[in-house]
């Protein structure tokens, strides 16, 4: 890996330094807010706004965001865009506007706490098992491509590195819980775009602006197909691979609406806001910040594409997953160096920090308290979740590992998305908006949902089924779950009796509990400019707009 050696000096140390001395302070200065697990678990329900909403942005730019969209910038063009402006931010408006007054107003602490309240407790047992499986294999992508910089940025050997960042992640997070992770995101999110942003500055600056470019990527094999997101989508003649079905239903809808509606990583921030407004409010201001993240992510994979010679190959230093690091030691002098080193590290430990606050908070209350030990005293669930998260951190070490065998990490997270997330998507909307669904209509609409996903993926790679490309599978695996999901919802609700209306008030759209009525989710939107219908109608306005130039 010593191509990717960078030339750091010890300015660039001391700014890696001085972040990690900061976060951890920002650990021990949120342990002394708590003295619950409520403050532990969710902030004690406290945060601002303007807070949740940044951190809510700064749990999803993690290394998948960071290193695996620029990788994806760089193989795929600008249809990577269709990840931000349809597959993200029409799901974050969503979230926003129609479902966290459910999840909020029903007082739920964790998103599988809201399935057994909805459905019984087997669909609650499998959402929490199969959710804390996925956190912490996702934790361990996270923690690997953190090593992996380290490794090939400043030499340390790979253990070294993942034992330091794992480390370093579980002191802040055993300290402070939810409230040191929420505001070390909010911390992070600026960190990383300040280390992200020279890098497409001096890039632009280097290939001659945008125009030149664009006009170097027509030299390239990508060709001008890479310079555009919907013109070539009629069929599957385009870099992704996939027709306008498939990037509309897959992605836009199935993957995007599964991940950021139902993925407690990220519901956990808007929850710990401090009351119904500042929670629906929470993923919509985190919309208009993902609206432009792509000018750090698929922009730098376009400039890596056209100034590293060779970039593409199938191992070794000049795959796409390193086409930030190449540029990284290409472009920046010393000091900047530095900044760009913290902003990487930063947008990993964010990443983990989501998946390990989630898996604990599921851990404790879903399973540990739900199943093996109830009724104990509050201090009691403060320790296990402690406890829990040490072990998370420990599980993640290993499952580091298992990433190290995927050369785009992006299509194993996606392959994992696709697995999880779309037949709980599925079981959800159908669930929040028809009160016939019945309980265990419930649990196998997830199950079987998750085993037709998993049937594609498995045929895929035993070369039963053919597909374009591993994202390709991933859409149509998200979509076979979340067909198939849907139908066995109604086929058992059919011949299984549902649940009587007064358990679901609350929980189901038209039957509205005391949390969640009208008046209550409408109290703190009287101002105009905080209002999440409007905010959210510019946001999605601002997706279809943004598409106009690079149709």
């Amino acid at each position: 890996m010593s191509g990717l050696r960078l030339d750091v000096h010890f300015v660039d140390y001391l700014i890696l330094a001085i972040y990690f001395i900061t976060v951890l302070g920002v650990g021990f200065m949120a342990r002394r807010a708590i003295s619950t697990s409520a403050d532990f678990f969710l902030s004690g329900r406290s945060m601002p706004a303007w807070v949740t909403g940044l951190a809510f942005i700064s749990a999803n730019l993690g290394a998948l965001e960071i290193i695996g969209m620029a990788a994806n910038g760089a193989q795929y063009g600008l249809m990577t865009l269709h990840y931000y402006w349809v597959g993200a931010v029409p799901a974050m408006v969503f979230l926003g506007i129609v479902m966290m007054p459910f999840y909020y107003g029903s007082k739920v602490r964790s998103v599988p706490e809201f399935l057994r309240m909805r459905f019984n407790r087997p669909t609650h047992l499998f959402n929490a098992v199969s959710f804390a499986v996925a956190q912490v294999l996702i934790a361990g992508v996270n923690l690997y491509a953190l090593a992996l910089i380290l490794q090939a940025l400043l030499g340390w050997p790979l253990w070294l590195s993942i034992v330091i960042g794992a480390a370093i992640v579980l002191g802040y997070i055993v300290l402070g819980g939810l409230s040191s992770a929420i505001y070390n995101e909010v911390l992070q999110f600026f960190v990383i775009l300040a280390g992200l942003l020279p890098i497409t500055i001096i890039g632009l600056v280097k290939v001659g602006g945008v125009d030149g470019l664009f006009d170097r990527v027509r030299a390239m094999p990508l060709g001008d197909g890479g310079l555009h997101t919907w013109a070539n989508s009629g069929g599957t003649d385009n870099p992704l691979g996939a027709s306008w079905i498939g990037i509309v239903f897959g992605l836009g809808f199935v993957l995007s609406f599964g991940y950021w509606t139902t993925n407690f990583a990220e519901v956990q921030r808007a929850l710990s806001a401090k009351d119904m407004s500042a929670a629906r409010r929470t993923p919509i201001i985190g919309a208009f910040p993902k609206l432009l993240i792509p000018v750090v992510t698929v922009i730098p994979g376009l400039i890596a594409l056209v100034t590293v010679q060779g970039l593409g190959a199938e191992k070794g230093d000049l795959t796409y997953n390193n086409a930030i690091p190449l540029l990284m030691r290409d472009l920046l002098p010393n000091g900047v160096l530095g900044v760009a080193v913290t902003g990487l590290v930063a947008s990993f430990m964010a990443g983990m920090a989501a998946n390990v606050s989630g898996f604990n908070t599921v851990f404790t209350y879903d399973i540990w308290q739900a199943y093996v030990r109830k009724d104990r005293d509050d201090g009691y669930y403060l320790r296990v979740g402690r406890i829990a998260t040490v072990a998370g951190v420990l599980i993640g070490i290993g499952t580091a590992f298992i990433a190290a065998g995927f050369d785009n990490i992006m299509n194993y997270i996606q392959a994992l998305f696709s697995l999880f997330n779309a037949p709980l998507f599925a079981t959800f909307i159908v669930g929040m908006f028809w009160k016939r669904m019945s309980a265990w209509a419930g649990f196998w609409s997830l199950l079987l949902g998750f085993l037709a996903s998993l049937t594609l993926y498995l045929g895929y790679l035993g070369g039963a089924f053919s597909f374009n490309s591993d994202l390709e599978e991933s859409f149509w695996g998200a979509g076979a779950a979340f067909v198939v999901a849907v139908l066995v919802a109604f086929a058992v609700s059919a011949f299984t009796p549902p649940k009587p209306e007064d358990e679901l008030r609350g929980l189901v759209y038209g039957l509205a509990g005391p949390t969640v009525s009208g008046e209550v989710i409408l109290a703190g939107d009287r101002v105009w400019w905080r209002n999440p219908v409007l905010l959210g109608t510019i946001a999605v306005v601002l997706a279809v707009l943004f598409y106009i130039p690079v149709w």
